[in-house]
């Protein structure tokens, strides 16, 4: 699908495909350089076959992006003819996958090797669809694609967990300074700061996987009115699950030191393996800004009906507008409703604010695209606090689901500690006004006594990972023994 010239955009794409009806074959062809296939995984040395997505030409009349089955080598691995490929070259990651670049020629492939599970060309060369409408055509070959994001979205989170137990486990065991004459160094995760560090990533993975979870499960069961759903909670997770494993990584890298750089405790080496995720399956920001368009369209059509909202999660929209109470304590910031009213409310009023800033630009005689365009930042913000607020309310049905007791208890500091961070961190809540800086401070405060309470159930929550020992790295065990002399020798 990707060329040098289109990745997210790829209504754009340039490869071209005609139709010879006296052979019944379509004819691939390269037009430019820009449209070179590039990314394309095991392309370089190793496939034998491809799906190319090209633009169907019939006619003299472009029929928009379409799939074709083309052989790009034979059988002894000898390039066919036609075809051209070259290495896309060294990477940052990743580079046991041999992408490579696909030039096609003239490439002639039988007519049934059009994927047509939404179009067909008959032999005589006639177009036909059982979709009217292109832009819903276009949806429609694309929709298999939510299964990459879905697969990114959840194995992001696999690479956190992994950083987390070894950093985690690492601090848990090594020294450093004495903080009082005749005792022993300090434990790195006794140290308030270390705690701050890796604690609230801690419980956004923890949050996070619970919303894999649903994500999964609604992907697994799905039925043809679910795709919109789909859609965008693939999006948004993948956008800020991905976002999120590299911050993950990269500060349990910083927190063991010297050792977070050896390629042999893999924190480093993974996230150089998984950097790409942000921009393979779709561009992260771009996906921020598809989540905020399907429910700037959901809203705008709702309020045009006058019905109420329906899907995507926006049912709170109906509801009247949710009051944050002026004074924040720790009884407020702990409770499960203040934590559902606050998310909503900046999802709504982001919402209501991009809708507005939209059909201003619309009223001076702007598109609705070009408006949206313009109203990127608001767009942003939106998409974050939606699949934020997601993630909230999978945590919480997690919850509900878990018989009082201590694994509740902790689940319920695990899921404040995420929504408090998130207050913390997205400077939409005082750019906006939903929080005072003053309230900002006594939320920075309660951050640090949650890490203190989570401290003593550091270890048991990194070990119910269910990690098999191979995968994490020497410092996440004896690492004095892993660095011995006799270490060497072996």
């Amino acid at each position: 699908m990707t060329e040098l010239g289109h990745g997210s955009n790829v209504r754009g794409i340039e490869t071209i495909t005609t139709y010879d009806p006296s052979t019944q074959e379509f004819v691939i062809t390269t037009p430019c350089e820009s449209a070179q296939k590039y990314w394309i995984g095991g392309a370089a040395n190793h496939a034998t076959h491809t799906v190319v997505f090209s633009q169907l030409i019939i006619n003299g009349k472009n029929e928009g992006v379409h799939a074709f089955i083309a052989q790009i080598r034979d059988k002894d691995g000898k390039i066919c003819s036609g075809v051209r490929i070259a290495d896309c070259g060294h990477k940052i990651g990743l580079n046991g996958v041999d992408n490579g670049r696909i030039w096609f020629d003239k490439v002639r492939v039988p007519r049934e090797n059009l994927l047509n599970s939404v179009a067909d060309v008959s032999p005589d060369g006639k177009y036909h669809s059982r979709i009217a409408d292109p832009d819903q055509r276009f949806a429609a070959f694309l929709s298999p694609l939510t299964n990459g994001r879905v697969t990114i979205a959840v194995s992001s989170l696999y690479q956190s967990r992994i950083g987390l137990a070894t950093a985690i486990r690492y601090s848990l065991t090594r020294r450093a300074f004495h903080l009082y004459p005749d005792e022993p160094e300090v434990l790195l995760l006794d140290y308030p700061a270390h705690r701050r560090r890796l604690l609230p990533l801690l419980a956004k993975t923890y949050a996070m996987s619970c919303a894999a979870n649903d994500l999964k499960r609604i992907y697994w069961e799905r039925t043809p009115s679910d795709s919109k759903t789909i859609h965008v909670l693939s999006s948004g997770y993948k956008a800020i699950f991905t976002w999120h494993n590299m911050k993950t990584l990269q500060e349990c890298r910083e927190a063991c030191g010297g050792q977070g750089l050896k390629t042999e405790n893999r924190i480093g080496h993974l996230k150089g393996e998984y950097d790409v995720q942000s921009t393979f399956e779709g561009d992260n920001n771009v996906l921020m800004q598809q989540v905020s368009k399907a429910l700037f369209s959901e809203y705008s059509v709702a309020r045009k009906k006058q019905k109420p909202l329906r899907g995507l999660g926006l049912e709170h929209m109906n509801n009247n507008r949710p009051v944050i109470p002026a004074r924040l304590d720790s009884s407020t910031l702990r409770n499960i409703e203040f934590q559902i009213d606050i998310f909503r409310l900046r999802e709504r009023d982001l919402l209501e604010r991009l809708a507005t800033e939209v059909s201003q630009c619309v009223s001076q005689g702007t598109t609705t695209a070009v408006a949206f365009t313009l109203s990127y930042e608001l767009a942003g913000d939106l998409g974050r606090a939606s699949s934020e607020r997601a993630v909230l309310d999978s945590f919480i049905l997690a919850e509900t689901k878990v018989a009082a007791g201590s694994m509740k208890d902790i689940l319920g500091l695990l899921r404040t500690t995420y929504a408090l961070i998130t207050l913390e961190e997205d400077i939409s809540f005082l750019r906006y006004g939903y929080l005072s800086p003053q309230q900002s401070q006594i939320i920075r405060k309660e951050i640090a006594k949650l890490c203190d309470e989570l401290r003593p159930h550091a270890l048991a929550l990194v070990d119910s990972f269910g990690i098999p020992q191979p995968y994490l790295s020497p410092i996440a065990f004896d690492w004095i023994e892993a660095n011995s002399w006799a270490a060497v020798q072996q």
